[in-house]
């Protein structure tokens, strides 16, 4: 098999790690809240602690200045 060439090389350790955050009540009543509005438009029960992680991708993916300071 090694003179086979796929277009997907080795995949990335994905193995989940504990990060733990703590944040202000105000902030911990919004995440409850966005996951109860979550929940109710796509039917599915999901806590803030499952939306956290997606939230923070999204943000650093977003984040321009972040991606170009990673570059340099």
């Amino acid at each position: 098999m090694s003179d086979v060439n796929l277009k997907i090389g080795p995949l990335p350790d994905r193995t989940p790690q504990k990060l733990t955050v703590l944040v202000d009540p105000l902030l911990a009543s919004e995440l409850d809240a966005y996951a109860r509005i979550h929940s109710q438009k796509y039917g599915t029960d999901v806590s803030a602690s499952a939306l956290v992680p997606l939230m923070l991708e999204t943000f650093l993916a977003s984040d321009s200045g972040f991606r170009r300071a990673k570059k340099s």
